[in-house]
């Protein structure tokens, strides 16, 4: 009896499992498979066709969109992820008091609203009257940044064994050479994992990009948005798919890394 109630119950864990899948990512395969249909409508299949996807690069708006996307994307990923790894430095030097009061202020950003990050970076640009374009969407993607990193870089850094550093430091190594020569090594792959996680979240953001991005800019994240309400073009279920394989590859690629750093 008791082994019929632990099939049963592995059988609704299974159900349940699958029910959520189909939730969370039959939209998406939806919009992947409309992505190649040759018809437009939504309902009537035409056949297989890549002409969706050629419309979609042929777009001097889309492209436009998608170099602005890729260079925010790279620039605040790489500034996040140098200020990031020397915040893990300096609060790993601290007293346990004051590290976990920085910690817990560092972690509010992710916890926060991205409309009201949105919103106070917005007003804070207009109040230091700094006109709303390219360079204040990188500066906000590069502040909701920052604390990604730190929480990506943090643990590999309290992995580290201070003595190691020391010991190089007592044989004559400079400060600067005994950390890329001792610890950046073993704290590599945190800071890896810590840009391609940048990367992935600054290249679908939308909220705190529209907010900061003024009338003169435009991410993929905002042009979908502004297309979509115009009407949804077939092209557009292109550009999605093309997002979604991206984000997915950079987060298949940044769980994997660590993995195989370990194995070494």
């Amino acid at each position: 009896m008791k082994r019929i109630g632990q099939n049963l119950r592995k059988i609704w864990q299974d159900f349940y499992l699958v029910i959520i899948m189909i939730f969370l990512y039959a939209p998406i395969v939806t919009m992947m498979v409309l992505s190649f249909n040759k018809s437009k409508s939504r309902t009537q299949w035409g056949g297989v066709t890549l002409r969706w996807y050629t419309e979609m690069f042929a777009s001097r708006n889309i492209v436009a969109a998608l170099q602005n996307t890729l260079l925010i994307a790279l620039l605040s990923a790489l500034i996040a992820t140098l200020i990031g790894t020397a915040a893990c430095i300096a609060i790993n030097s601290m007293r346990q008091l004051p590290r976990t009061v920085i910690m817990g202020i560092t972690n509010i950003p992710m916890l926060n609203a991205d409309i009201v990050t949105g919103i106070s970076l917005m007003l804070a640009f207009i109040a230091f009257g700094v006109s709303l374009g390219f360079k204040t969407v990188l500066i906000a993607h590069i502040t909701f940044n920052i604390p990604y990193v730190i929480l990506s870089v943090m643990p590999k850094l309290k992995q580290t064994n201070r003595s190691t550093y020391e010991a190089a430091m007592d044989l004559g190594a400079g400060p600067v050479y005994a950390f890329f020569k001792v610890v950046f090594p073993d704290i590599l792959p945190g800071v890896l994992s810590g840009f391609l996680l940048a990367f992935t979240m600054s290249l679908d953001d939308f909220i705190i990009t529209h907010f900061t991005r003024g009338a003169g800019i435009n991410t993929l994240s905002t042009l979908i948005y502004s297309e979509v309400r115009r009407g949804i073009k077939p092209s557009m279920y292109a550009l999605s798919t093309v997002i979604f394989i991206i984000v997915l590859v950079l987060l298949i690629f940044s769980n994997f890394m660590p993995h195989r750093k370990q194995a070494r």
